[in-house]
């Protein structure tokens, strides 16, 4: 059966719900979300937030711009922001705070932290039996370079940035002298077994959750090893198995992501691993191949886990 959206009208509200959406810049992504928010009978209030904190004398303890003395029926976080370890930490605690005083936050600041550590994400996913790349992570020179003489005679390793997202910064080890310096990595070696597929090109599959569902799917086509639609690779839609839907359900439960990307591989034999879980996704790649909205669909989920849309919507 082929995927599709789930959309419908708002159940009537004597008032309408303003949702925070914690955007980095006002982009593509934020704007296609506020209209489908509106579409849905919403308003969306874009937010940063750095610029969010906390205030005891208030009676919710928080500030969030825009808000003034209330806090939002509900925080869709497409994004925290870089920043200094303090910084982002003071951000995540202040998703954390909303949701311990009952504002739903779709994903949990614990659900982004588990996503943007991909060495927690790649323990997460093993502890669960989730197929997965082998991975070593480790904080010295020394151990790293231990590693790739031990492991790399049985195929390359991927360096990747423990931070990092969009294709940026990875790098092919097939030897000691590929690793760069201690510096360069920002004192962290994230090594990941290289998954050779069977293509005469690279690629690999998102697919796009959203609350326990696969909403959306696409393959990404690549000259290059790195297939990451931003540097160039084309997407092609995709119809997932069974067997496909359930690894990329399991993979965003392993994290407790509510909506989610994840990334799957397929070697030469036909074997499925899951990369990545994104806990931030973009979708303008996705939505290229995808026949309706994926904004709405998102927009819609979450007013539905707040209560905004009646049953007969979610069907």
């Amino acid at each position: 059966m082929p995927l599709s959206a789930r959309i419908g009208a708002p159940a009537h509200v004597a008032r309408r719900l303003k949702i925070a959406v914690a955007v980095d810049l006002y982009d593509w992504h934020a704007r296609d979300l506020a209209a489908a928010f509106a579409r849905a009978g919403a308003i969306a209030a874009p937010i940063r937030l750095s610029q969010c904190g906390f205030d005891t004398r208030r009676p919710g303890g928080l500030v969030i711009p825009g808000f003034g003395a209330e806090l939002p029926d509900a925080v869709f976080v497409r994004a925290i922001g870089s920043g200094t370890f303090e910084s982002v930490t003071l951000r995540l605690g202040v998703l954390h705070s909303l949701a311990d005083v009952g504002v739903p936050v779709v994903n949990s600041a614990r659900a982004i932290e588990l996503c943007v550590d991909k060495a927690a994400t790649s323990f997460a996913l093993a502890r669960r039996g989730i197929p997965t790349p082998p991975t070593w992570t480790v904080q010295s020179e020394q151990a790293a370079q231990q590693i790739v003489r031990r492991e790399a005679g049985r195929g390359p390793l991927v360096l990747k940035p423990l931070f990092g997202a969009q294709g940026f910064g990875l790098k092919l080890i097939r030897r000691v002298e590929d690793l760069p310096p201690f510096e360069a990595v920002e004192g962290v070696y994230y090594l990941q077994r290289f998954i050779a597929g069977g293509c005469d090109t690279f690629r690999d599959i998102r697919l796009f959750v959203s609350h326990g569902e696969v909403i959306a799917a696409m393959t990404r086509h690549a000259k290059q090893w790195i297939t990451n639609v931003k540097l160039g690779a084309r997407p092609e839609p995709f119809e997932p198995d069974a067997a496909m839907i359930d690894l990329a359900l399991r993979a965003s439960a392993a994290v407790a992501a509510e909506f989610a990307g994840v990334d799957i591989i397929t070697d030469a034999a036909g074997a499925a691993y899951v990369l990545e879980v994104n806990s931030m996704p973009g979708w303008r790649g996705l939505q290229k191949v995808t026949p309706f909205s994926v904004a709405d669909r998102l927009a819609g989920d979450l007013l539905a886990r707040i209560g905004f849309y009646g049953s007969e919507a979610t069907k």
